[in-house]
């Protein structure tokens, strides 16, 4: 007999969020029925009635899980997604929250996706990781902090402006090629995931996922010629804080971060392993851009299919 696709599926809903408890309950109910073993995490099964399904912690999904399905809204994914990555398993997003870039797939259109899904009808894809490591000005190297949309620097008070220079590493040899220095609110290093998050807001370019790029733009730059650019994500970016910026913080996501002290460097590179989404086989970028972002709609018979 041949093994089923995706045996064991592992569930993590918004945390804390009893408005998701509905839409897990019958994402369980349909796993069940198409007989896959389900796995919940430990935290997501405390909407659920006790004992209902088995759980598992996150480390647990990652190893045991051939795939894991998110309800809620692109933050949960994002959130899943950062611990999930290196694992390489895949994560199919259910929206229960509001924009939804990433969470694609209505709550009641899971019974027909699922069913698609199991058949082997997707849409694989693979979005490149950032690892951000803070060098500390007294020479100690922090672990790597992961990101899936961006890693912003910025001042913790609201009103206060960020001095900091950004390189860009060497194509040859191990040095640094200075870009700038910059005086604006903040910075952000921006995934194609991330380019219609915060760094759309911030004036950047959206950037097709299948571009392995990033982003760079400032945040309300004191000089408005200091524009975003694009930069290959094959090379590390460097920010090197001022010798008196105290106050400055680094986020990922704008879920985790650590505090920054004066001349800090925070270095930004291409995680070795990328976030693997599966979509339904109808999925379009473009049409999911012209939908969250209100874009144009083709007009009848402008263009021939």
């Amino acid at each position: 007999m041949t093994p089923s696709l995706f045996q064991t599926v592992g569930v993590i809903g918004k945390r804390r969020d009893p408005r998701v408890t509905d839409t897990l309950g019958r994402l369980c109910a349909l796993l069940r029925e198409h007989r896959r073993d389900v796995l919940v995490e430990t935290e997501t099964a405390r909407l659920l009635p006790s004992g209902s399904c088995p759980t598992a912690s996150r480390e647990e999904l990652a190893s045991r899980c051939q795939l894991i399905v998110v309800i809620g809204g692109d933050g949960t994914l994002l959130d899943a997604g950062r611990s999930l990555a290196s694992s390489g398993v895949p994560i199919l997003g259910v929206n229960q929250g509001r924009l939804g870039f990433l969470v694609d797939v209505r709550p009641e259109d899971m019974a027909a996706t699922l069913a698609a899904l199991f058949r082997g009808e997707y849409i694989r894809e693979t979005r490149l990781v950032l690892e951000a490591r803070v060098r500390r000005a007294d020479g100690g190297l922090s672990l790597p902090w992961m990101a899936v949309n961006d890693v912003v620097i910025r001042n913790q008070a609201a009103i206060r402006m960020v001095e900091f220079a950004t390189f860009l590493a060497s194509d040859v040899g191990d040095g640094w090629e200075f870009i700038s220095q910059h005086r604006a609110d903040g910075f952000i290093v921006s995934t194609a995931t991330g380019s219609t998050a915060y760094a759309l807001s911030g004036g950047g370019p959206v950037v097709h996922p299948a571009l392995a790029a990033l982003a760079l733009v400032p945040i309300c730059p004191h000089t408005l010629t200091d524009r975003p650019i694009v930069v290959p994500a094959s090379r590390t970016v460097r920010i090197v804080l001022g010798a008196n910026e105290s106050g400055a913080t680094m986020t990922c996501d704008g879920q985790i971060g650590t505090a920054l002290s004066p001349s800090d460097a925070v270095e930004i590179r291409r995680s070795p392993q990328d976030l693997v989404l599966l979509h339904p086989r109808h999925y379009s970028y473009f049409e999911l851009l012209r939908d969250k972002l209100d874009w144009g709609r083709n007009p009848v018979g402008m263009l021939k299919k």
